[in-house]
């Protein structure tokens, strides 16, 4: 089993709770993280600097494209960015309380 932590920004609070709270009560996730943060990129040739949110998920691998999706149908977002990264290691307690919170896949 590979487990992943899943990183996406949101620029309104209402919308990143509700994709919370949507992926744990589906139990795609098995927790998240919402931290307030600076972001600067371009977007349509213009260089923008905004407050954005930043959340962050524990889950599983298989899991991942149900959580892309989730998030892409409830985002605000033209283009969310929706990534994932491998935990390579950790505790073991933290690989069981994933396993005992997301739904088995």
């Amino acid at each position: 089993m590979k487990y992943i932590v899943v990183k996406t920004f949101c620029n309104n609070r209402d919308i990143a709770n509700k994709i919370i709270d949507n992926l744990l009560k589906e139990k795609l996730v098995a927790g998240a993280q919402l931290e307030e943060t600076n972001s600067t990129y371009y977007w349509n040739d213009e260089l923008v600097n905004t407050k954005e949110y930043k959340l962050e998920f524990r889950s599983k691998e298989t899991l991942f494209e149900e959580i892309k999706c989730k998030i892409k149908e409830i985002h605000n977002y033209e283009v969310p960015e929706i990534s994932a990264f491998e935990i390579i290691k950790a505790n073991e307690e933290i690989f069981n309380w994933i396993d005992e919170n997301t739904k088995n896949i």
